[in-house]
């Protein structure tokens, strides 16, 4: 017997302001509340289409994080969708860096605790 997952459904990330986090996953990513009125902020869930992110506050008591507990998180869109975020995030200000995997378009920022968001597509189309 094997597994039948279905898809991502969230990455739990600690945050140091977890409402300064939600503002900029609903400002910047365009990302929705979820669970909100069953879980309030504990997590702060945020969400795209069935997946995205759980806020959870960092406190003094919690260990340290280890050097490279996460390497990024990653969200898939369009091609139309990857630039439209550019150009969000250049009206913004908000730097970024694009990489070209062949198979796939992203670019890469940091969000207020400096955990590094991927916007991806697979729409590639070579001129």
């Amino acid at each position: 017997m094997s597994m039948e997952l279905e898809a991502l459904d969230h990455v739990g990330l600690t945050v140091t302001d977890v409402a300064r986090s939600v503002r900029w996953y609903q400002e910047v990513l365009g990302l929705r509340r979820g669970h909100e009125e069953a879980w309030g902020d504990f997590p702060a869930v945020l969400e795209a289409n069935g997946s995205g992110v759980a806020l959870f506050p960092r406190s003094a008591e919690d260990p340290p994080p280890p050097s490279d507990p996460l390497r990024h998180v990653a969200f898939r869109t369009s091609r139309r969708g990857l630039d439209a975020a550019k150009a969000e995030l250049r009206a913004r200000g908000i730097a970024f860096e694009a990489q070209d995997y062949g198979v796939a378009w992203s670019i890469y920022m940091p969000d207020p605790d400096g955990h590094l968001v991927e916007i991806t597509t697979y729409e590639v189309t070579r001129g």
